[in-house]
């Protein structure tokens, strides 16, 4: 057997293994995310309360329509996400059992928000 041979063979093992690999990991138990729209304006997010259903993941995209810099933070949820002003970000949540999240702006602690999951 030549070394091209061998290459040609272990390239086309990776091939496969890549596509078995995207096929497990995009099959048909995944769940596509719920999309949960968010702005932060006048230092206020709004809406300040949002509702999910529980046991989805979940895509938070926020805009903020302020000329500042701000955070999006949970301790609740174990997330950070710097958004600098007049732009969005986009904050990608594992699937959540039922309750209340609480969030904030980190740079202006008295803007807060709840998700409520059920």
């Amino acid at each position: 057997m030549t070394i091209t041979s061998n290459i040609s063979k272990a390239a086309a093992a990776a091939l496969v293994m890549m596509s078995l690999f995207g096929l497990a990991t995009t099959g048909l138990g995944a769940q596509e995310a719920v999309s949960i729209q968010l702005s932060i304006k006048n230092k206020q997010f709004q809406p300040r309360e949002i509702t999910a259903p529980a046991n989805r993941p979940i895509r938070f995209t926020i805009k903020n329509l302020d000329p500042a810099a701000a955070e999006f933070e949970s301790v609740t949820l174990r997330v950070e996400k710097l958004i600098a002003a007049g732009s969005e970000g986009v904050v990608n949540l594992r699937p959540l059992s039922p309750g209340r999240y609480d969030f904030f702006d980190d740079f202006n602690p008295q803007n807060t928000g709840t998700l409520v999951v059920r």
